[in-house]
């Protein structure tokens, strides 16, 4: 009861981003099908479950795309879509026989989402690269790390499915919205690259106040602030400060018994030295558990910093159901949520080609041309 119950969405197969966003529409509720390569997978392994959350939520068809028919099977597809998903480099899906033109003369009303790393045009368009070199050229690597250390990229989180993913998503849904108006379909050009520059907009926009030093570590946010950063513990664990606000920096300073030290004034970049080696021999006196009976739950901006694993048994965690499981593998609820129209994971993740015959069937493709395309070899 997703709501996005009723989309249709063809899913061409991909990794990582391409997938994540496929993942969150599905998790809204669209109908989606996901072309995966013909033979990809024994048919054997079907009777256990595809373990990688990443790709729940839909079925797989398996298609072979070097086949006229199984081109021509996925144009049939895309009639019946809202919108295609892909994830190539530029002119991959043209010589496959499914760019935007082919798509979009089968259905003028088509949302067509490429997405790459470096976008449709540009002098990168047709180079290789991964995460870590989108968001170093959009200008966001540069400011993750420490004063004195290197930058360090945060996963592949920013610009894989911060930047691409969620963008792929975003537009997608916004595309759908302006074809039911306009009644006609678009090209959806995801760049991780654009998407990553614009999750930096208030950065930008504190350069040009001269509140954002470019230096590595040498800001509020990027763990230049002794009150904004991670501290071990005595049990070699860590915790998290975020105690900006003047409010919430009072009450850390008076549950942590410093009052009446005389400590620099928070906001005096000159006394921050100080204050860090501070905090960093106090939280060394105590295990992360005894500071989570002092500051948890308090307004001193305070969390544990905890693994995937321990997340899934704290205690606000556990309360929101934020972590679910599934196949008897823990992952990510679906998000957001809505108060009418639940969000939830429809189906556990497919193997490629599970799905075929049923997929095709409900997307109107009869029996015996499901048996047709099989003895073609066009079809899993």
């Amino acid at each position: 009861m997703g709501p996005l119950q009723g989309v249709k969405i063809v899913e061409l197969a991909g990794i990582g981003p391409g997938p994540f966003a496929g993942m969150l529409l599905s998790d809204m509720g669209a109908d989606i099908v996901r072309i995966d390569r013909a033979g990809q997978v024994n048919p054997g392994v079907f009777d256990k479950p595809n373990l990688e959350p990443l790709y729940r939520g839909r079925r797989s068809i398996g298609v072979d795309l070097k086949k006229p028919e199984g081109v021509e099977l996925v144009l049939r597809l895309v009639e019946r879509a809202d919108a295609l998903t892909e994830g190539y480099r530029p002119g991959v899906t043209e010589r496959l026989g499914l760019g935007p033109d082919v798509c979009l003369a089968r259905n003028p009303k088509l949302v067509y989402g490429r997405m790459t790393g470096w976008g449709q045009d540009g002098p990168m368009a047709q180079a290789a690269g991964h995460d870590i070199n989108y968001i170093a050229l959009a200008g966001a690597l540069a400011h993750f790390g420490r004063a004195g250390g290197k930058p360090t990229p945060p996963i592949n989180l920013v610009g894989d499915f911060g930047g691409g993913g969620m963008f792929m998503a975003f537009g997608i849904v916004c595309g759908i919205l302006e074809a039911q108006r306009s009644g006609k379909g678009q090209v959806l050009d995801v760049a991780m690259v654009d998407g990553t520059a614009i999750l930096m907009t208030m950065m930008w926009g504190l350069k040009q106040i001269g509140f954002w030093d470019e230096s590595l570590g040498a800001n509020v946010l990027d763990t230049g602030a002794p009150f904004y950063d991670t501290y071990e513990t005595a049990d070699g664990k860590f915790v998290s400060l975020g105690s900006l606000e003047p409010q919430f920096y009072a009450e850390l300073i008076q549950k942590l018994g410093l009052e009446s030290e005389g400590l620099p004034a928070q906001m005096d970049k000159n006394g921050w030295d100080t204050l860090r080696t501070r905090f960093t021999d106090l939280f060394k006196t105590k295990t992360r558990d005894e500071w989570d009976a002092i500051l948890a739950g308090s307004d001193a901006c305070y969390a544990p910093v905890l693994t995937m694993s321990e997340a899934t048994h704290n205690e606000h965690i556990v309360a929101r159901q934020t972590v679910i499981e599934r196949d008897g593998v823990p992952q990510p609820a679906p998000a957001p949520r809505f108060s009418r129209t639940t969000a939830e994971v429809q189906r556990s993740a497919p193997w490629p080609g599970q799905h075929t015959d049923e997929a095709l069937g409900d997307w109107g493709v009869d029996a015996a041309e499901v048996t047709k395309l099989r003895e073609t070899g066009a079809i899993a």
